[in-house]
């Protein structure tokens, strides 16, 4: 059986993406399941290697096919990209954002091609992307623009327990104007279409409530009475398999135990928090929606301890994982 291909760009060559990328796929737990080929810059990736004291011998090739994937070897597409007189690790520079950049780039490329089944990434930082004349936020906007997706769907799952969001990163203030009947009719029709290409066909998505005790018709808020609840109704009543609202408090907990095969989270913490605390390393975010498949880390660059061999690389490996797991329903 063919073992799926996934890419792992380094991310910002300053974080600690480089360490969690050598540190993944001289693993165990990845050598078992996926082939790996990293995006990166060679003398990086030697010095994570280094670093990490993984032994890895690190093979340059020019494309995935040329790889060799045997145990104790990195493969690598080396960009060269980095000056190292002008690279410093834990720093905001221009330089490492518009590599980052590069790497992400270069994948998508090789997963648009069907070089490789997946794309699992490393963290970047925002600010070394604007620092580097990149003008685009973060992963999720590169991906829709390079894949000509106009609005990727963030899921996280961790343990099993898949959780989508209605709204991400806005304020409170902002969010309680975007919860509306038709975003929500609109974002599960789209959820459950994200999980029907995952292989996910089976069970219930739960629609989580917003206000406390899913507002108690009309006591703690109007929202469930006159937003979530109508959305709901005319959902099932178009065949889809949700229910809800159900109290934030507990929604959550039912669908770790298996009860809903997925949640809505209405805002930003309200799923971060329940996943996070659940396991924070194993949380682990799928961009839905497109044409390809990617996974990633939900940590940052972690700037204070990169080249210090100190992160742990628990996500990352669980990121490739979960992209080996997905991968054969996208590969072309």
């Amino acid at each position: 059986m063919k073992r799926p291909l996934i890419a792992v760009p380094i991310g910002d060559p300053a974080g600690v993406g480089p360490e969690i990328a050598v540190k993944a796929i001289a693993s165990k737990e990845v050598f078992d399941v996926a082939d790996c080929i990293v995006i990166g810059d060679k003398t990086i990736v030697e010095n994570a290697v280094k670093i990490t004291e993984t032994n890895l011998t690190v093979n340059i090739v020019t494309t995935p096919k040329e790889g060799d994937y045997r145990k104790g070897i990195l493969n690598l597409i080396d960009l060269g990209n980095i000056d190292m007189a002008r690279f410093e690790f834990g720093k905001i520079n221009g330089m490492c954002g518009k590599a980052a950049y590069e790497y992400i780039a270069k994948s998508i490329e090789l997963a648009n091609e069907g070089e490789v089944d997946a794309v699992a990434t490393t963290p970047i930082n925002k600010e070394s992307l604007r620092a580097g004349d990149i003008h685009f936020i973060g992963h999720t906007e590169i991906f829709g623009a390079l894949t000509g997706t106009e609005d990727p769907l963030t899921m996280f799952e961790t343990n099993g327990m898949r959780v989508f969001f209605l709204t991400r990163h806005v304020s409170l203030r902002e969010m309680l104007d975007m919860i509306t009947k038709e975003r929500i009719k609109d974002y599960v029709k789209r959820c459950l279409e994200a999980l029907a290409k995952l292989g996910v066909t089976d069970g219930t998505m739960a629609i989580a409530g917003l206000n406390p005790h899913s507002g108690e018709h009309g006591l703690f808020g109007w929202e469930e009475v006159n937003e979530i609840t109508p959305a709901i109704e005319e959902l099932q009543a178009e065949g889809y398999d949700v229910t809800g609202p159900i109290g934030a408090d507990s929604v959550f907990h039912q669908a770790a135990q298996g009860r809903y095969n997925s949640v809505l989270s209405l805002y930003h913490d309200q799923g971060h928090i329940a996943t996070k605390t659940l396991d924070f390393e194993k949380t682990i975010a799928i961009t839905n929606g497109m044409p390809i498949l990617r996974t990633s880390v939900d940590h940052g660059t972690a700037f204070d301890i990169a080249g210090k061999n100190i992160v742990s690389a628990v996500s990352m490996i669980e990121a490739i994982l979960l992209a080996a797991k997905y991968a054969p329903n996208f590969t072309k």
